[in-house]
């Protein structure tokens, strides 16, 4: 909104000669482009009632499901083409140990280890300020991206040796985002509570999260507002591999 002192010109005066014939002409103009508007929109149909007119918040659901599937097609592929690659039995045991690890290294692989989890939560419904805090804003009481990839970015400095936010593998090109509040991730949509796993040293993993400068920040609107954390260590997690498309379109690998 502009807060310039200048007054702005003032209107010119137009004549007509027949203002009331115009107006009507207008209003009839009007009218029939909102007739054909709607019939060409409805198309034969009640705009209001008809039940393919899906809601966007479905559409995205359905999206999401379908490509939950699809990784699960992939990840059956794959596992279908690494075991015929076994089959072949061309390959050296040099050859066969590059290529687990460059398995490892890109997250395709299965990982296994001691762990931890934390959990992320929105405060809950008509939540209200702690004493000494001032009365919370809608933004304050969600999980907000930048929160959930505080955690994300603790645990890999604390060396984690792989992540899992909710059911799917972290690589180098996945990305933690959040439209309103929810999560998207590769293709999928979540709701909270958010858990993130990270396979590592516990010790470390946790000494990370606690000298994260966003994370104690978080904290505080865990203390003044009741939003969600919780962290829990795991003796025995499998982190699955990542199963969706690893080409990379703007970059290459290091060799």
């Amino acid at each position: 909104m502009s807060n310039s002192a200048d007054s702005p010109p003032g209107p010119v005066r137009r004549t007509f000669r027949h203002p009331a014939k115009v107006l009507t002409a207008a209003v009839f103009a009007l009218a029939g482009l909102i007739f054909v508007t709607s019939a060409n929109t409805a198309k034969g149909t009640n705009i209001r009632t008809d039940s393919s007119l899906l809601k966007l918040s479905d559409l995205i659901q359905q999206r999401s499901e379908k490509n939950a599937s699809l990784d699960e097609s992939v990840a059956s592929v794959r596992d279908d083409i690494d075991t015929l690659a076994r089959r072949d039995g061309g390959s050296t045991e040099a050859e066969e140990a590059r290529l687990k690890a460059l398995e490892r290294a890109a997250g395709t692989a299965k990982l296994s280890g001691r762990a931890v989890s934390v959990t992320l939560n929105d405060a809950p419904q008509n939540a209200t300020a702690s004493p000494g805090y001032p009365d919370p804003q809608p933004n304050d009481l969600v999980i907000h991206q930048q929160d959930l990839q505080a955690v994300v970015n603790a645990l890999w400095q604390g060396g984690a040796r792989g992540i899992k936010v909710m059911d799917q593998r972290l690589i180098s090109t996945s990305a933690v985002r959040c439209v309103g509040n929810t999560l998207i991730l590769q293709g999928r949509v979540y709701s909270p509570p958010y858990k993130i796993t990270a396979v590592g040293d516990p010790a470390e993993l946790e000494q990370a999260l606690d000298a994260s400068p966003a994370i104690q920040n978080y904290l505080l609107y865990v203390k003044a507002y009741g939003l969600g954390w919780k962290v829990d260590e795991r003796e025995a997690v499998t982190l699955p591999g990542y199963s969706g498309t690893v080409d990379l379109h703007y970059a290459e690998p290091v060799k």
